[in-house]
């Protein structure tokens, strides 16, 4: 691990101002994700800014009846709180279905929207990442990519976000509530936060350098049956080969996001119009410009086998 400065921040505009104030600094929280990637070389940030102090980890009803869950709120107490648990049950099993009870405790809600690919490449400092250094090739394509993106990939990139927590963060249509280190404040909408790798995989969000995230945002309840379904390679602690994240009305209607398939959670509001006609239908909505490989072009079928395995469970109501 690289020599770092620290300091704690009094407030987030101060900690987004020390962030911009010194290139290449980061925010630290849990620290779940970053703390791996310093200790691999990954990650070199000169300093680190502590935000752990300024009171982000309250959740609170909005004023249309949502709710508002700040930044540092731990997905532990995101997934086991009783609003949650009853309006967002989609977001609550998305958090249940992600990492160990023990990450849990310590992991923030900014923190898993920010979470940095696992695809094997990028922890490989001896491969060429585009991600990891820009430029320098991708490894993945040709290589072996059975956990890597189907939908949304660039002649540059092929990796796959890994959060469970942002598939149904996208299918709610929550909105992410930043600060700059001016001071000024934004909302971006999630279907707007996530980028895909285009020439430019190393920009994976939508935030300005400094810019901090504070709350995330979730509209009034969408009612409907809330499904969360993860498809992995062993039944626990294993980032999702597919992923649905799903709200379906009485009426067969309803929204859908997938994991675990793009670089981003992959959501189209114009696929949602086939959800009455089953999962094949709305599958070859998603993943009509999908450009798979000879390794993962199963993840094609599965998803279709998935989206009807939650389209029967949301029958049963």
């Amino acid at each position: 691990m690289k020599v770092f400065s620290y300091e704690k921040a009094r407030t987030p505009a101060e900690a987004a101002a020390a962030v911009a104030r010194v290139p290449g600094a980061r925010f630290i929280a849990g620290g779940t994700n970053l703390l791996d990637l310093m200790k691999l070389e990954i990650e070199t940030p000169p300093h680190l800014v502590d935000v752990n102090g300024l009171q982000l980890d309250k959740i609170e009803a909005t004023r249309d009846g949502g709710l508002r869950v700040g930044a540092l709120v731990r997905n532990t107490d995101l997934a086991a709180d009783e609003r949650v648990r009853r309006d967002y049950g989609v977001l609550s099993r998305a958090l249940l279905a992600g990492a160990s009870a023990q990450l849990r405790n310590k992991a923030t809600t900014a923190g898993n929207l920010l979470q940095r690919t696992r695809c094997p490449y990028f922890y490989d400092t001896n491969m060429a990442c585009n991600k990891r250094q820009p430029g320098s090739g991708c490894s993945a394509i040709g290589g072996f990519t059975r956990h890597n993106a189907i939908v949304g990939v660039s002649d540059a990139c092929i990796a796959t976000h890994p959060s469970d927590m942002a598939v149904a963060m996208a299918v709610l249509d929550a909105t992410v509530e930043t600060v700059q280190p001016n001071g000024a404040t934004r909302t971006i909408p999630i279907a707007d936060f996530h980028k895909l790798p285009g020439n430019t995989p190393h920009i994976e969000h939508a935030l300005a350098p400094g810019e901090l995230i504070t709350a995330v945002t979730l509209p009034r309840p969408a009612g409907g049956t809330h499904i969360y379904r993860k498809v992995r390679d062993r039944a626990s602690y294993a980032f999702a080969l597919v992923s649905v994240a799903a709200i379906v009305q009485r009426d067969g209607t309803g929204r859908v996001a997938l994991g675990g398939v793009a670089h981003k959670p992959w959501r189209m509001p114009a696929a949602e119009q086939y959800l009455p006609r089953g999962g094949k239908a709305v599958a070859d909505a998603l993943l009509a410009d999908a450009k798979p490989t000879h390794d993962n072009a199963f993840k094609i079928p599965l998803v279709q086998r998935t989206l009807d395995a939650v389209l029967a469970e949301a029958k049963k109501g």
